[in-house]
């Protein structure tokens, strides 16, 4: 850390300790949230938390009884049905989240509110470290508000948190849940078990996952109309993905020291995970980022892609009361992650990427004293990437982050501010080169509460992005997105400045009506975006990381009725609708999410609960990038139903895709080679204990 930032560090530390009333970034440090609060408070985005109705951002939150019944996926496609989320749909085994229009580096996935250090962000091949299973709760959050994470949180955070490290003590002494689902069309299996034993002060957990499934049915060919047609071929005939099968296996274990005024644990995870890589090679398609070229062809022949992960991830969590200088509570958490991505073509071993980094943070929190709340921290970041093979496009670098911050929230019932910032410097070095970015990024909001089932709040937020090693020093072919990628060592930090409007009405015994409103505009200063330059290298289109300024908006609405109730039964219909543009000063910007309404006519009752879900999402046809194509909409309807054997046991079904209808993401770079799975059937059960 230079000492223009150690100065800075002291100083802010300094202040905080005195007033602590400078900031709002987020950490998912206050994890120590009660069980029967759990779907009322959010800890990402603040770190001493605050109610989902209380926020002037926008939050969805999976708690783990809707995890148990989702269906075996991974993350991006888990979330993919949440107003303002897509999955970039690269493959079954990989899927990572698209916020907002924004991917990449510019969403940051978390494991309990610590980076994941994996290689995810640098192409959509690259599967995310953890599964969604794994989670006691995940908490998605839209834009830039999460500011203590650094700039990666610069397009929205999506934080996995699970209970291997316990922070409280099991009130019988063993609690734990096993799960188990069954899927047609694509054979697929899948287990999970997890325990917590001990009631204090020592609690041990553990936890096992495994899943596997073979290529899956489609509806259609995988292969569009519009491939075939170029190709001058006949359409394909195919029924089924192929290469699309994943075998994953997680190991996590933890212990923990749970005293009377905090906790201490430590946590090991392992995981092993082989997927497929779906799709066929074309050599004059239109848009380079929807499909491969003869390049890959050539180099993997017909025997298919297929991608190793190995991770092991340690973690060390603590949190403590305390009373000093106006804060009640010190959290420290500490990361280490080795990663390892291998794609083998065949049975040979092609490129290799390893990832290995570690991460510190320390919060010092002030929560629930009178009015203000707030906390200070600062985080220590350090990645070593490497990458070996004929499509190592990217050379080995490693990535160093130090940053200092603080949030506060002054909530006076009706009226409240909020506000945050964040220094930090982050390094980029490599053979021959190395770089310095000092970022700063602030926040300010206000909000008013006219009554207690009434919030609309405002915020304005500033962001600073440095620019990835990606995106610095790329040049090579990238299979993964079918191009030769070039980056640029000149390119400047990222500067995001957002509004966000808020507004949440929540139903009381007046009215059954319930409302979810967020409309939002960013504005990027030295938007970092990859534009093709017309040239060809190893049979690949070039496209070249260039700069330049870039607009953002759009909103997105939640809205809910009880329709019925009797006594324990109800009947309630839920609607939500999204929409986001985003146009920069070289045309309109790809991939952008096209809008979607879904409907949900929900029942629930002593015994049984079930759910019809219509989801229409509209054509990509208009507002397209450069050699971008247009992508057809689709309505896809699922009905789900849960039926309670015993109070510990329930055993759920799920119709998907009834319809059997075509479904391409147009955000997926594989959209004209990958296509959605078709009419199937999954079942499972879960047991509590």
């Amino acid at each position: 850390m230079s000492r223009l930032s150690s100065c800075l560090f002291c100083s802010f530390l300094a202040l905080g300790a005195s007033v602590p009333v400078l900031v709002m970034a987020g950490g998912a440090l206050a994890q120590t949230v009660a069980e029967d609060e759990v779907t009322e408070i959010i800890v990402t985005g603040t770190a001493y938390g605050v109610s989902k109705h209380a926020l002037t951002s926008n939050v969805d939150v999976l708690t783990r009884n809707h995890l148990s019944e989702k269906p075996a996926q991974g993350l991006g496609d888990l979330l993919a049905g949440l107003p303002g989320v897509r999955s970039s749909n690269f493959a079954p085994g990989a899927s990572r989240p698209v916020i907002r229009g924004l991917d990449g580096f510019r969403v940051l996935v978390l494991n309990n509110g610590m980076g994941s250090v994996d290689a995810s962000a640098m192409s959509p091949d690259h599967a995310v470290g953890t599964d969604p299973l794994e989670a006691q709760r995940i908490e998605v959050l839209r834009g830039p508000s999460a500011l203590i994470y650094g700039g990666n949180a610069i397009g929205g955070v999506v934080n996995i948190i699970d209970d291997r490290i316990a922070t409280t003590p099991v009130k019988n002494g063993v609690e734990g849940r096993a799960t188990a689902q069954v899927s047609s069309g694509n054979n697929g299996k899948q287990l999970g078990i997890n325990a917590k034993i001990g009631d204090g002060p020592v609690v041990v957990t553990f936890d096992v996952l495994r899943r596997k499934s073979d290529d899956y049915e489609t509806p259609v060919g995988p292969e569009s109309r519009y491939l075939t047609d170029l190709e001058g071929e006949e359409p394909d005939s195919a029924r089924r993905q192929g290469n699309s099968g994943v075998d994953l296996k997680n190991y996590g274990a933890g212990i923990s020291f749970v005293g009377a005024s905090g906790f201490v644990g430590l946590a090991v995870k392992k995981t092993d995970s082989r997927y497929g890589v779906p799709g066929h090679v074309h050599a004059h398609e239109e848009d380079a980022h929807d499909h491969d070229h003869d390049h890959d062809h050539e180099e993997h022949g017909d025997e298919g892609v297929t991608i190793g992960l190995k991770q092991t991830r340690y973690d060390v969590r603590s949190g403590l009361d305390v009373a000093f200088a106006g804060f009640n509570r010190i959290e420290v958490d500490a990361g280490y992650t080795d990663y390892q991505h291998t794609e083998y073509e065949g049975h040979e071993v092609g490129t290799q990427f390893f990832s290995e980094g570690y991460e510190v943070r320390a919060n010092l929190i002030r929560r629930q004293m009178g009015a203000l709340s707030g906390a200070v921290g600062l985080s220590l970041s350090e990645r070593d990437f490497e990458a070996q093979g004929d499509e190592a496009f990217v050379p080995s670098s490693t990535t160093k982050d130090a940053g200092i911050y603080g949030q506060f929230r002054w909530d006076r019932e009706v009226w409240g501010l909020e506000g945050g910032v964040r220094v930090d410097r982050k390094t980029v070095s490599a053979t021959g080169f190395s770089r310095d970015f000092d970022n700063l990024s602030v926040s300010a909001g206000s909000f008013w509460r006219p009554n207690d089932h009434a919030f609309f709040g405002l915020s304005l937020t500033r962001s600073e992005r440095a620019p990835s090693d990606v995106e610095l020093l790329a040049n090579g072919p990238h299979v993964g997105t079918g191009a030769y990628e070039v980056g640029d060592v000149t390119l400047n930090s990222e500067v995001g400045t957002s509004l966000e409007l808020t507004g949440h009405w929540t139903a009381d015994e007046h009215t059954a009506f319930t409302i979810d409103a967020h409309i939002f505009a960013s504005r990027f200063e030295d938007y970092i975006d990859l534009r093709p330059t017309g040239a060809e290298e190893d049979h690949l289109p070039v496209y070249q990381f260039v700069q330049t300024d870039a607009d953002f908006h759009g909103f997105e609405l939640e809205v809910g009725r009880d329709l019925w109730s009797r006594g324990a039964q109800s009947l309630r219909f839920e609607a939500t609708y999204d929409y986001v543009r985003g146009k920069s000063d070289l045309g309109n910007v790809a991939r952008i999410s096209p809008s979607a309404l879904t409907g949900r006519l929900e029942y629930e009752g002593v015994k049984w609960r079930s759910q019809v879900e219509v989801r229409h999402v509209r054509d990509a046809d208009k507002n397209l990038a450069e050699f971008e194509t247009a992508t057809e909409g689709y309505t896809l309807v699922n009905l789900f139903a849960a039926y309670h054997i015993a109070p510990s046991v329930s055993l759920f079904g799920e119709v998907r895709n009834i319809g059997d209808v075509e479904i391409r993401e147009h955000v997926s770079v594989q959209k004209h080679r990958v296509v959605g799975a078709g009419r199937s059937l999954r079942t499972g059960l879960v047991y509590r204990f």
